[in-house]
């Protein structure tokens, strides 16, 4: 078996060496080796993208308290779940299925490669439907894990399962059928190339409404309005989940190009994106360093994902010196943003709507003023930005697309989170809280043995689901 692995590989990193004049020939096997090699790619690329949702796990779960860290790893898998099913069930169909301008009406409950004919906005790539579906379906839950980055410690368990649901329903395939299948900003030549507003900035909105209805964490806000920090309790995972994000992010960007082809187009990707996420990291931790009078470890994480997220959209259609400029104008901006929404009363402690939503809308906008007449060319997609010659037009398309997202997501959001709020309720109770949510959600905590010690320490009487908690013995690992 692992010498099958072997000669796999080796023989996928042979086809990769080879220029795309290759397959040149249109003879039924090269055709098949085509789009064999295309689809493992993609595959390959999904995988990746799904990974993320590991580095969500861990910039969350070291991003909040000790007593919240079980709960925020552990509802990462619940959301991913939950948009795997829906997804397959109606997202895919309403997203990228034939239909009008708006939303698709077929294609639900896919069902394999038979249902070709319903995705008419996928028809360009010769990859394998079923691998179409999994690379979107992992884009599409990047953007509700994104959206419930705003509920964070202080959110009910349930809200994330109805939410979720919902959002991969009537919010998320939305926006996506209007760029990527066939809708009305997709006929206009909005440039989007892997997800700046459709993935980044659509989770982001979400996210802040349901910040913003749920109320500041206990203790963010003194009597004057004044913020309290409540920082995390490890910056270790924090980074490492970083990390896991910026190398995903290669699925993300490059991915989407849908081929190993193209005279190896996706490895141009690959530079702009990595020279943009090293320029935000960049940025931000100088920036960090100007105001604070220290560097600051959060800010520059920040500043990484914020430059990704700018990028995500523009990848594909500018030179490399201006990623350079669109990931460190991202950094900055992103600083200055988290500053002033913690300032106005908006508790987010992720910095959702900074990181994903800011920065998704410079992204966005980034194109109508740096996408080239080569890379346009090469893409397909709308026209060259303000600064190469194309005017206004380009840039007016994109800030069309950005204001239609956030005024589609913001509302549909608002609606739906009101009425959970009148019918289930969508914040713990005062009690709940303060003992934190892996213990009131789960029963335990992700850290039991040091919960109790804090516990003791501070002279506090445990609750009795704590005071059963044991310490593991000697060789024993930790709950």
């Amino acid at each position: 078996m692992k010498r099958k692995w072997f000669g796999g590989a080796l023989a996928f990193l042979a086809l990769m060496a080879f220029p795309a004049t290759v397959f040149a020939d249109d003879g039924p096997t090269n055709v098949q080796l085509q789009a064999g090699l295309n689809t493992f790619f993609v595959f390959m690329a999904a995988m990746l993208v799904f990974f993320m949702q590991a580095g969500f796990a861990l910039l969350e779960a070291g991003s909040v308290r000790m007593k919240n860290a079980g709960h925020i790893a552990g509802k990462t898998v619940l959301t991913l779940g939950i948009s795997i099913i829906v997804f397959w069930a109606f997202g895919f169909g309403l997203g990228f299925g034939n239909g009008n301008s708006l939303f698709g009406t077929t294609g639900f409950f896919m069902t394999g490669d038979s249902m070709a004919k319903a995705f008419d906005a996928l028809s360009a790539s010769d990859v394998s439907l079923s691998v179409k579906f999994l690379f979107q379906l992992s884009f599409a839950a990047v953007s509700l894990a994104i959206a419930c980055g705003g509920m964070a410690e202080r959110a009910k368990l349930s809200v994330y399962i109805v939410f979720g649901a919902l959002f991969m329903i009537v919010i998320y395939p939305v926006v996506a059928h209007w760029v990527w299948g066939g809708g009305w900003l997709g006929q206009l030549g909005m440039q989007d190339f892997a997800g700046s507003t459709v993935v980044h900035l659509t989770g982001a909105t979400a996210a802040l409404v349901i910040t913003y209805m749920l109320k500041p964490r206990l203790g963010k806000y003194n009597k004057d309005g004044k913020p309290n920090s409540i920082p995390g309790h490890n910056q270790v995972l924090s980074v490492l989940g970083v990390f896991i994000l910026w190398i995903g992010w290669f699925g993300f960007n490059p991915g989407s190009t849908l081929s190993a082809m193209m005279d190896g187009f996706f490895g141009y990707v690959a530079l702009t994106t990595n020279i943009a996420v090293a320029a935000g990291a960049i940025a931000a931790l100088l920036i960090s360093w100007a105001v604070f009078g220290k560097a600051d470890i959060p800010s520059m994480l920040n500043g990484v994902l914020a430059a990704l997220v700018a990028i995500t959209g523009s990848c594909a259609f500018v030179d490399a010196w201006a990623a350079v400029v669109i990931g460190a104008v991202a950094g900055i901006v992103t600083f200055f943003t988290a500053q002033w929404f913690e300032r106005a009363g908006i508790d987010d402690p992720i910095y959702a709507f900074s990181v994903h939503g800011i920065a998704g809308i410079w992204g966005a906008i980034s194109t109508g003023l740096f996408a080239t007449p080569k890379l346009v060319e090469t893409t397909g997609v709308g026209k060259p930005g303000l600064f190469y010659g194309g005017g206004l037009e380009q840039l007016g398309v994109q800030l069309l697309g950005v204001l239609g997202a956030f005024v589609f997501v913001f509302a549909i959001s608002f609606i739906i989170i009101g009425l959970m709020k009148v019918t289930m309720g969508i914040r713990v109770s005062e009690e709940e809280e303060m003992l934190g949510l892996d213990i009131s959600e789960h029963g335990t905590y992700g850290y039991p043995e040091q919960m109790k010690l804090i516990a003791d320490a501070a002279a506090v009487k445990p609750s009795p689901e704590l005071s059963a908690v044991k310490p593991a013995g000697a060789g024993e690992a930790f709950n």
